[in-house]
């Protein structure tokens, strides 16, 4: 059975079950500070479990995109290295929200695996919890009693917490799970070692495919349970496992889900799967890798240096490093497996298709740079190689080179061992260690359980029409992180604060108590459907009612920058083309930012025209319009523009300025003719294929404007207030181009000078032409100077010494023949050299400088490096 075939049939299955099917959410996850990631198909119900949403069907199905490179769930440095590790992998879920419990799922699971696929119930395990003393649990006899009824009792096991019993986090809705497991292996093998024994022993032909989760729970900060008011359902079923259990295979990676992409890898490289070890791991790294890239791309998360974009840059630098060491292809060819992919899975999850170029182009370019960078690795690698005086190196120094340039430690590892070297893999370890725990503490958080005071309706937001309200506070919870320090998260029954959302940024205000005291509100988040406000301390008596005020002036200016990425927006489409989509954006009340696809730097002529568009339809004082619910389809019709990343539910707010028409959850001002005017400051690449725009509106544009005015008065002041500055402006640069010619033209004589003198200072010691010599000249002169008479003499040793603004500086030039016949290394020599000056430096074996503080030392330095020639 084709994969295909296998995630509709499931995905119809439930829904004869009366399961709704829904869509899978983004990979990248929106609101819930405590994931990066969909990490597994629970993700986007959790406001559901948490009960802070409620949900429109009790029973839904779906196959969920989900990454597991970080936190908790990392399995990063497995996968390729055995057959069934992924980063980025389907979940085959069905849920009940307070529906059906423990019977329903037992009964549907067993029913789809083996009446609809007909896997054979010999092969199959099924595990149930077997309690735990300390949380005062005891077996789940309801489920061992339940699956009696369909397998035989020696086919159930018990599971401990580990195993058997699922949690969404520290705190939060949790409970017992049965898992599915399947025996894979031979006849012979199973008759040597039954397949009960080797159930959750990580063999990897007996594997859990399905698991049930009986969410009955709730964690609390104390680490005490509660039973929920009601009782759901949550499972989820790896694609890739059961597509090699119905596929009659014993990797995920001979499955038609993977084959594709290994075919087209072996093309492209000209390597067999099959045939060596390493060549095998390096393909299933590639071929995992690309998808967990691509799918989280085509969902708005881009390649970067930090968070998220950091996790997805790792995983295609991976890929791109097996593909280098292992398959010898030192060419970017990665980004062409995009096509094969989206072909492959586009029915299923569209995006690939939409935003096939985008994901094609960030890829190349991210290969492209990294490939730079390891070639720039290399020779540092070669430079800490020639400098170290044992066949030990340092682990500080690889760790360096991990750390701020990116170079793979087992490629460190690996080309030391060719070059005769070992790595200090323990000194190594314990930089590692430390990074990862200054990374760990200042991540560090740690909440109380929500104090629910009010069961109301918790968070309605009113933030369009008003920006006052009387509200209560319904719970609220302490938090406590080791950069913040100690904040308060506070829920509403209702709010006119607007949380961060959209790209635009949480609103600030206060909370004015009956009593006059002020609480002030210093940021608003969305956190699982639920809108939070942080404050410093908490209200003296929480059961009052109180006015919530949001800064109104930092709202406006917010709103400002809002409505004018929106006409950013259309002015980008307009002048470069329909091809311009959105790929993210900043709103602050400062400014804004916006990302769009676009494959060229805009010119000076394309920005001033962007420039004008918006400002005009700023004097056109254009009336915001809005449709608060609207169907999704409906909107769409109308010619909204859905934006990048985002999920949509069956109604969506729909936002218009003239025919700028896009959906849209922010806050904007009522007139275009607020925005004042619209300046950009900055425009650049992001990626390959993504520019970036920044610019000012409103007070920010006058601010601006009036300092440039301040400027240009002071610049006319200086030149003595001339009729025309610019030609003034002109005439000053010719001026300085004309002196800047003069001097090059005076330093070349005075080289020319120097070299004359020291040429007659060359001595002949032992058959070598050595100089030892105090010029006045600066750094880059010296190197000219070495590298001239270095060209003149094969058996040169040349150390030149200067004095320039109070400090000293050496170089140190040896002809490539001594350096080969000697041994002799200008780095090495320049470093002992350097501590007479009180300072030190570096380079290549045959040239390198050195700078210190003490020019004094400079005829000691002089002096040693005449004994170095002597052979002393």
């Amino acid at each position: 059975m084709k994969s295909t075939l296998l995630r509709r049939q499931f995905l119809e299955f439930f829904k004869s079950k009366s399961h709704t099917i829904v869509n899978s959410a983004p990979i990248v996850l929106k609101d819930d500070p405590t994931l990066m990631f969909i990490n597994a198909g629970m993700n986007q119900f959790k406001p559901y479990f948490l009960g802070n949403s409620i949900p429109k069907e009790t029973r839904v199905t779906d196959s969920q995109k989900c990454l597991r490179v970080s936190g908790k769930h990392n399995d990063l440095e497995e996968v390729g290295k055995d057959t069934y590790h992924h980063t980025m992998f389907e979940m085959l879920g069905n849920w009940s929200f307070g529906d059906y419990f423990k019977k329903e799922a037992i009964d549907w699971a067993w029913e789809f695996l083996t009446d609809v696929l007909e896997i054979s119930k010999d092969n199959l395990y099924v595990t149930i919890f077997e309690g735990d003393k300390v949380d005062g649990l005891q077996k789940d006899s309801e489920a061992y009693d339940l699956w009696k009824t369909l397998v035989k009792e020696d086919k159930i096991l018990l599971g401990d917490k580990k195993d058997n019993f699922w949690e969404m986090g520290d705190q939060g809705p949790c409970g017992p799970a049965s898992e599915i497991h399947v025996d894979l292996r031979s006849k012979e093998e199973k008759a040597k070692i039954p397949g009960k024994d080797l159930v959750n022993r990580d063999h990897p032909q007996v594997v859990e495919i399905w698991n049930l989760v009986f969410i009955q729970y709730n964690r609390k900060a104390d680490g005490s349970l509660e039973s929920l008011p009601a009782k759901h359902i949550d499972t989820g079923m790896g694609f890739e496992r059961l597509c090699m259990v119905v596929q009659g295979k014993t990797s995920n990676y001979d499955t038609d889900v993977f084959t594709p992409l290994i075919r087209e890898i072996e093309t492209i490289t000209g390597t067999t799967y099959g045939k060596t070890e390493d060549t095998d791991i390096a393909i299933r790294v590639i071929s995992d890798h690309i998808r967990a890239v691509t799918f989280a791309i085509a969902d708005g998360q881009l390649p970067s240096n930090t968070g998220a974009g950091y996790v997805i840059r790792r995983i295609l630098r991976r890929a791109i490093r097996y593909g280098f060491t292992f398959l010898n292809i030192q060419t970017p060819f990665i980004y062409k497996l995009v096509e094969v992919l989206s072909k492959q899975m586009g029915d299923a999850f569209p995006e690939l298709i939409s935003q096939k170029n985008l994901c094609e182009n960030v890829i190349h370019e991210e290969e492209k740079s990294f490939l730079k960078t390891l070639e720039q690795g290399l020779g540092l690698l070669d430079s800490i190689v020639n400098e170290s005086s044992s066949k030990i190196i340092s682990g500080q120094k690889a760790f360096e080179l991990y750390d701020t340039f990116g170079f793979p430690i087992d490629l460190t590892t690996l080309i030391l061992s060719e070059k005769g070297y070992a790595l200090d893999q323990k000194g190594f370890e314990v930089q590692l260690q430390k990074q990862k725990q200054r990374s760990k503490a200042a991540a560090q958080t740690s909440s109380s359980d929500w104090v629910v005071l009010k069961t109301d309706d918790q968070g309605e937001f009113i933030g369009y029409d008003d920006t006052e309200a009387d509200v209560s506070i319904t719970k609220y919870r302490k938090v406590t992180s080791k950069k913040e320090g100690e904040l308060y998260q506070l829920v509403f029954n209702l709010t006119p604060f607007y949380p961060e959302g959209g790209g635009q940024v949480g609103d600030k205000g206060y909370l004015e108590t009956p009593n006059g005291d002020t609480v002030f509100v210093i940021d608003t988040k969305k956190e699982n459907n639920q809108i939070i406000h942080i404050t410093k301390s908490l209200p003296k008596d929480l059961q009052k009612d109180f006015k919530a005020v949001v800064d109104l002036s930092q709202r406006q200016r917010t709103a400002s920058n809002h409505t004018a990425t929106h006409l950013l927006h259309q002015a980008l489409r307009s002048i470069l083309g329909t091809h311009v989509e959105q790929k993210g954006s900043m709103v602050h009340s400062g400014y804004l930012r916006f990302d769009f696809s676009h494959y060229s730097k805009l010119t000076q002529e394309e920005l001033q025209a962007i420039e004008d568009f918006v400002n005009a339809r700023i004097k056109e004082n254009l009336t915001f319009e809005e449709e608060r619910t609207i169907p999704y389809d409906v909107a769409i019709d109308k010619g909204a523009i859905a934006l990048f990343g985002e999920k949509y539910g069956d109604t969506v707010r729909f936002v218009k300025f003239g025919n700028s028409k896009e959906l849209c959850g922010g806050t904007h001002v009522e007139n275009t003719s607020k925005l004042w005017h619209f300046i950009i400051n900055n425009e650049a690449s992001v990626a390959s294929g993504i520019r970036r725009i920044e610019a000012i509106t409103s007070d920010a544009a006058k601010e601006f404007l009036t300092k440039e005015s301040d400027v240009l008065s002071q610049v006319k002041s200086i030149l003595n207030k001339p009729q025309d500055v610019l030609k003034s402006v002109e005439s000053l640069q010719e001026e300085n181009t004309t002196l800047k010619k003069e001097i090059e033209q005076l330093n070349v004589l005075k080289l020319k000078q120097v070299k004359t003198e020291v040429q007659s200072q060359l001595k002949d010691i032992n058959g070598i032409q050595f100089l030892a010599h105090q010029v006045n000249l600066d750094a880059n002169a010296m190197k000219d100077l070495a590298f001239q008479l270095g060209g003149e003499h094969t058996d040169l040793f040349v150390v030149l010494a200067s004095k320039q603004n109070g400090k000293a500086l050496l170089a140190c030039y040896i002809s490539k023949a001594l350096v080969e016949s000697k041994s002799w290394n200008a780095g090495k020599i320049i470093k002992s050299l350097g501590k007479h000056i009180q300072g030190g430096g570096g380079g290549q074996a045959f040239f390198a400088t050195a700078g210190g503080r003490n020019p004094e030392g400079i005829p000691q330095a002089l002096a040693e490096a005449k004994t170095i020639v002597e052979g002393k």
